[in-house]
């Protein structure tokens, strides 16, 4: 999660589309491939009453859908973060499920979501917090204040079956947002929850959304600066490679079964499907965060950041482009 003006809402006279400034680089020129532009593809639902909804995960399991809501500013350690369940057709079932100074719980500015059974992961500024979704409970919390994290971002399980969690690398400073030098990272929680630093490079820059692709034994990784770049890392290599191009102020990314990936855009209100070189750009989505999966009804559920709205749209078909 990041944003780009629409952070005027969350943060005080700041937007966070600032923070890009720093490392903007002209795009190269490569062959992007056709798209298919898809303006109205389909909105099933637009569920309201959220505050700063960031992140969704689907719960395949019970069929409904985890929400995270920052409420407030997306650094600010003042516990009134909260997680919503939503049912597949937009109907909040629950709130405030999991609210932050309510039961014991600590939950400050929750952003990516992941799910391990019935253990929901929450990365939380600079710590990664556990809750049984059943009961509300807190399961464990990982700190990880001591290596200096900054903006904990998005969360995903690799193929080691360890959690891996995306620091973005910003902070807030007079009331704006700034990169901090050095503050690209990835972090790895073993199941003794047990955090190293997986990776520390620039050439992450600003790491935002990230997901574990089995079949190429590699995560995604989509960075927020304002380069068009979408990386793949292999855990034990010491950089990302690069292995596609669009408009970058990526937020979000999925891989789905067939392969095709899911990433979403600030910088152009996208949601885009890249099936090969073939494009779905699903558009008029301001402030799209982390999207989460609704793996039985090939459902998108799109939390609409400064809007404090969830959109579910429905994943359009494949299509052969001549």
């Amino acid at each position: 999660m990041l944003g780009r003006n629409g952070w005027r809402t969350v943060v005080t006279a700041a937007a966070l589309g600032a923070v890009a400034c720093g490392r903007e680089k002209e795009q190269p020129k490569v062959a992007h491939g056709p798209v298919i532009d898809s303006t109205a593809p389909g909105r099933t639902a637009e569920a309201t009453g959220f505050k700063t909804p960031e992140s969704v995960r689907y719960d395949s399991a019970s069929d409904v859908f985890f929400v995270s809501n920052i409420n407030g500013s997306p650094d600010a350690k003042d516990n009134n973060g909260f997680i919503s369940r939503m049912k597949p057709d937009g109907t909040i079932d629950s709130l405030q499920l999991i609210a932050g100074g309510r039961d014991g719980v600590t939950l400050n500015a929750p952003k990516g979501l992941v799910l391990v059974g019935d253990t929901l992961w929450v990365a939380d500024i600079d710590a990664v917090r556990a809750f049984n979704v059943r009961t509300g409970a807190t399961v464990a919390t990982v700190d990880l204040s001591s290596f200096h994290a900054l903006f904990l971002n998005d969360i995903c399980v690799g193929g080691d079956g360890a959690l891996y969690v995306t620091d973005t690398g910003v902070r807030i400073k007079g009331g704006a947002m700034e990169h901090v030098a050095g503050g690209d990272r990835i972090f790895r929680i073993d199941a003794a929850h047990h955090a190293t630093i997986a990776l520390a490079s620039d050439s992450l820059q600003w790491p935002n959304g990230i997901t574990w692709d089995a079949s190429g034994k590699r995560f995604i990784v989509v960075p927020y600066a304002k380069v068009p770049q979408i990386l793949a890392w292999r855990p034990g290599t010491p950089q990302p490679v690069i292995i596609g191009y669009g408009p970058g102020q990526y937020d979000g990314v999925e891989l789905l079964a067939d392969r095709r990936l899911i990433v979403t855009s600030w910088a152009d209100s996208t949601v885009t499907i890249r099936d090969g070189n073939v494009r779905t750009a699903i558009r008029n989505l301001p402030s799209p965060a982390d999207i989460g999966i609704d793996t039985r009804r090939m459902h998108i559920a799109v939390p609409l950041l400064t809007k404090d709205r969830v959109d579910i749209i429905t994943i359009p078909a494949r299509k052969d482009v001549q």
